[in-house]
């Protein structure tokens, strides 16, 4: 390989904030004992803040993010990985605090790592990404009621925030599962967007502002959550006894007003989902999952591949809300 490659770089001299294509070195790789080419990354919300001004996320400049990829390994110090394997990085604050993924290579931690099932591939794995390793994890928090409650069916799922890269993935896979699926969104115009991706009802997001009761009426056996916020309390008070409500994202607000009550006279359970700090045993089990939950013809009719340039302008369109589907990066494109 070149000592050379592109590379996306943020930069923040003075207060001035800057994102650039530039050529990087080996050398400038200073995390990790693995190195790989990068086939594809992806871009997730938290990505696009980052590339606005850093997100208050990035500490050290300059820097490179991208917040997962897929690739192939070129040299590895650590016995677990070795040249040619297929491996997938989500999460572990890569592209947060270390050099990430938009870049023709990045050197991480072993650790970090998790070999690409053969079911899938680099593309298969990266029209995915941070967000379908999100949903999954979500959708098997959901499922869990029925382990935990020793075979009591899950029949209505809510999914908050659906027509976001979690939210529709989520849609996709519990439909998959089974599940019927409500699906909440304030844009009116996705309802067949959401439709096709498996949603059986379009829920109006205004129904869930305003005063709630302790408890309403029971209505969802499992919820994933993407947004947070004041939507929390009413959603709690409807979800029925023993329904589990995966919270993973703070869109709406990180506060939540809620009382005791559905814990306690429900059993509803609140089941965080930290998807950058999974353990690696779990993240291959969900990995080797995703084939069998996903439709990916579909999945890819709904994924556009943009180049470092293309990148650059498209994610301002994702922090306004303006950008539906996947976005896949190719960093050779």
């Amino acid at each position: 390989m070149s000592d050379k490659f592109k590379a996306i770089v943020i930069n923040n001299q003075n207060e001035k904030f800057s994102h650039e294509i530039k050529e990087i070195n080996t050398s400038d790789l200073k995390d990790g004992n693995v190195l790989v080419k990068v086939d594809y990354s992806s871009l997730n919300y938290k990505d696009a803040m980052i590339l606005k001004d850093g997100g208050r996320i990035v500490r050290k400049f300059p820097f490179v993010p991208g917040i997962d990829f897929s690739g192939t390994v070129i040299e590895s110090e650590d016995d677990k990985f070795k040249k040619d394997d297929k491996v997938i990085l989500t999460g572990f604050r890569v592209g947060e605090a270390y050099f990430g993924g938009f870049s023709q290579y990045a050197k991480v931690d072993a650790n970090f790592l998790v070999k690409i099932p053969k079911e899938l591939d680099s593309l298969k794995s990266m029209m995915l990404g941070t967000a379908g390793f999100t949903a999954l994890l979500c959708a098997f928090a959901v499922k869990a009621k029925e382990e935990l409650l020793l075979g009591e069916k899950v029949k209505d799922v809510l999914v908050t925030g659906a027509t976001g890269g979690v939210g529709s993935i989520a849609v996709m896979i519990l439909s998959k599962m089974g599940y019927d699926v409500h699906a909440v969104t304030g844009k009116k115009d996705k309802e067949s967007y959401l439709k096709d991706l498996g949603a059986k009802n379009i829920i109006d997001r205004k129904e869930f502002e305003g005063e709630s009761k302790l408890l309403e009426k029971g209505v969802w056996d499992g919820v994933v959550d993407t947004v947070g916020g004041a939507a929390l309390t009413k959603i709690f008070a409807q979800t029925k006894p023993g329904g589990i409500v995966a919270a993973c994202g703070n869109a709406g607000g990180i506060k939540i007003n809620t009382t005791v009550m559905p814990f306690i006279i429900r059993g509803v359970k609140l089941w965080g989902i930290d998807s950058s700090g999974s353990s690696i045993k779990r993240r291959e089990f969900v990995w080797n999952e995703a084939a069998k939950l996903i439709d990916f013809s579909k999945l890819k009719s709904l994924t556009k591949e943009l180049s470092f340039t293309e990148l650059l302008e498209t994610y301002p369109k994702l922090l306004k809300g303006e950008y539906f589907g996947r976005a896949v990066v190719n960093p050779n494109k």
